[in-house]
């Protein structure tokens, strides 16, 4: 792939990432009465039957943490990347607490990070320089556990300040840049001491077989980085094989509960009647009928995929296609887990660690055009998907992750 391609995508990863950041995201303090207009689908759970002492409790800290508070200890770390994603964690996992009634969390942003975190321009700045923190949390009671929700404003995409190999500061693409988002899930562990870390998110298909709204669960993870983190020691795009281990089993006590609340939004994942742009020919095919795919979890280490096959992470939007054979590679494609891979690689007794990822767009048709890069149809399609269904998938791995903790029991 070519600098100028890499380029573009790189641009629409950060734009991305930063979509549907409010005016109410900016605030450290929120003013409970303008919640209220956050509040239309945070009944969805009302609707959702979970079983006898299962059920997500959010708990209320009082006195209120601030910002620069450190987190409190909890059984599990769960942490989500985006506004729709963290829309959906706190419909399913904190209900009736949208995801402004969250804690601001900025302890130790000023000293620790500011440094590592580039400045941007006007119009582009990073979301934790838009909204001035390192993220935002609340705690959830799933039967005995204590579970974290936490939502990052930082990205392996989004901060990097440009580096010489000696670490100094660089003004081009040197292939080494900082990366504040690995100490932040350093800062997280230390803190909150959970037993197990979770991340959860949306990501793009490699499987022609894996749906829109699938859930892809998986213990590996690996890095795949070509533009400002590719001479970086841990990047492992020439690693074959999955980069990094988490060794447990996921319990799957409530897989079949969380298919059966998820397939209960399946109306909302349907795919439009697809057909070509234009009437005016006279042989036009019919369009091929939509339908409302049901959903799937797949557990690595089951007839789904095959054990630790990884989460692939990347610092620019790539995703699979029917001709780049990205299935072989990984599990699905998004970016950022790799790097909590990375920081348990490294402690003397991490946590066990889990990736839950959603499809927001299924893999793309290889044959579609590609240049000019303003122009690559399968780019276009495939951020179309994320921003048509960005939510309502997230909503899958939500569930997936409430099925997972509840295992934990």
């Amino acid at each position: 792939m070519d600098t100028n391609e890499i380029a573009l995508r790189k641009e629409i990863a950060r734009d991305l990432i930063a979509n549907d950041i409010s005016e109410l995201d900016g605030f450290l303090e929120v003013d409970e009465s303008l919640l209220a207009a956050e509040a239309s689908l945070m009944a969805l759970s009302d609707s959702l039957e979970y079983p006898d002492g299962l059920q997500p409790t959010p708990q209320n800290i009082l006195p209120k943490p601030g910002p620069d508070a450190p987190l409190p200890k909890a059984d599990v770390l769960v942490v989500t990347w985006t506004v729709a994603e963290q829309n959906a964690l706190a419909d399913i996992l904190t209900p009736g607490v949208s995801r402004n009634g969250w804690y601001r969390y900025r302890r130790n942003f000023d000293t620790l990070f500011d440094p590592l975190i580039r400045q941007g321009n006007s119009t582009k700045k990073p979301p934790s320089r838009i909204n001035n923190r390192l993220g935002s949390w609340y705690m959830v009671k799933i039967g005995d556990l204590k579970v974290i929700c936490f939502k990052s404003e930082l990205h392996l995409n989004q901060d990097g300040i440009s580096l010489n190999e000696n670490g100094t500061p660089s003004d081009t693409t040197s292939g080494f840049a900082t990366l504040p988002v690995k100490d932040l899930f350093k800062q997280l562990i230390a803190e909150a001491k959970p037993s197990h870390v979770i991340t959860v998110g949306t990501a793009g298909a490699v499987f022609k077989e894996h749906g829109l709204g699938d859930v892809v669960v998986t213990r590996g993870a690996k890095f795949r980085l070509q533009d400002e983190f590719k001479k970086e020691p841990y990047n492992g795009i020439d690693i074959e094989g999955t980069q990094y281990k988490s060794e447990w089993d996921v319990p799957t006590t409530y897989f079949n509960r969380a298919l059966e609340m998820m397939n209960s939004f399946k109306k909302n994942l349907v795919e439009p009647n697809f057909t070509t742009p234009t009437v005016r020919y006279d042989d036009v095919p019919a369009p091929i009928k939509s339908w409302a795919n049901e959903a799937q979890i797949r557990l690595d280490g089951t007839n789904e995929l095959p054990e630790f096959h990884p989460i692939v992470s990347t610092d620019f939007f790539e995703f699979g296609t029917s001709t780049n054979k990205m299935e072989k590679v990984g599990a699905a494609m998004e970016m950022g887990d790799a790097v909590l891979g990375l920081v348990c690689e490294e402690m003397n007794n991490p946590p066990k660690w889990l990736v839950i990822r959603n499809l927001s767009d299924p893999q793309i048709n290889g044959d579609l055009p590609t240049k000019p890069a303003s122009l690559n149809m399968q780019t276009h399609w495939a951020v179309w998907y994320y921003e048509k269904y960005g939510y309502w998938t997230s909503v899958n791995s939500a569930l997936t992750t409430w099925a997972v903790i509840a295992g934990l029991q």
